[in-house]
């Protein structure tokens, strides 16, 4: 049977800006079987044309064309770049731009995305960020790049930082653990349990974001077993979800 409502996340805080699109995508509806359902990548297992249909229904739902949206290979880094036109990035996990009509996507089952919008300047980023990215601080580096290439002023900056997977899910080893702070972590036997998204709240504070510009969204890959997908709860069969951004 094919579904073809699907459900899309949407940011209170972006919603306030009219020049913005930005959806982030889930995993009911679509043309894919289970368990992939709205599977929006080429990369997972799922059937290529299933993936199309499925990238047409939700970038349609946000009144886009696929041409127009710039994707990211992404490798767990902090490599950043920026991106004059919709294009296909080999080897990074954030991108922004301040071009119109270019609409940056962020992959996800599980990593944190984060999203930014300078209102001031008008520019956007997504910024995909795993254990390895939040550690290396992809996001704040991010930010530096912004300050650096547009002057942006991080007291302007709008971020949404969207679904992810939780703390009480996000088990590691000991050596992983480690690296982070005590106040992003805990420890249950041997192993350590990882708040990626307080990590990177943190970074955004720390960068000069205020607090009232931050939304975060509560959802958890791993818990909502019938709205988003998760690697680390259905694996290699896990579909993947998009965050969208950009200006009209």
């Amino acid at each position: 049977m094919i579904l073809s409502d699907i459900k899309i996340i949407r940011s209170d805080l972006f919603d306030k800006y009219p020049e913005l699109v930005f959806g982030f995508s889930t995993k009911p509806g679509g043309f894919s079987p289970e368990p992939y359902c709205l599977n929006l990548s080429v990369s997972a297992g799922d059937d290529p044309g299933n993936v199309k249909r499925n990238r047409d229904l939700f970038f349609g739902a946000l009144g886009i064309d696929e041409n127009s949206v710039t994707f990211q290979k992404q490798i767990h880094s902090s490599v950043i770049n920026y991106s004059p036109a919709p294009s296909h990035f080999e080897g990074c996990d954030a991108v922004y731009t301040d071009v119109k009509n270019n609409f940056l996507a962020v992959s996800v089952a599980d990593c944190i995305p984060v999203f930014l919008y300078d209102p001031i300047v008008k520019v956007v980023a997504g910024i995909h960020s795993g254990w390895m990215g939040t550690k290396e601080m992809i996001l704040t580096k991010t930010i530096s790049e912004l300050i650096k290439r547009f002057r942006s002023d991080p007291a302007e900056l709008i971020a949404y930082i969207g679904p992810g997977i939780c703390q009480d899910h996000y088990e590691v080893g000991g050596e992983v653990g480690i690296l982070f702070d005590e106040s992003v972590r805990y420890k249950s036997g041997e192993k350590y349990y990882l708040d990626l998204k307080k990590d990177n709240f943190l970074q955004l504070l720390k960068s000069g974001v205020k607090e009232i510009n931050i939304e975060i969204s509560e959802l958890c890959t791993f818990k909502e077993k019938d709205l988003l997908h998760s690697y680390r709860r259905d694996g290699i069969k896990s579909g993947r979800m998009f965050g969208v951004i950009g200006m009209k």
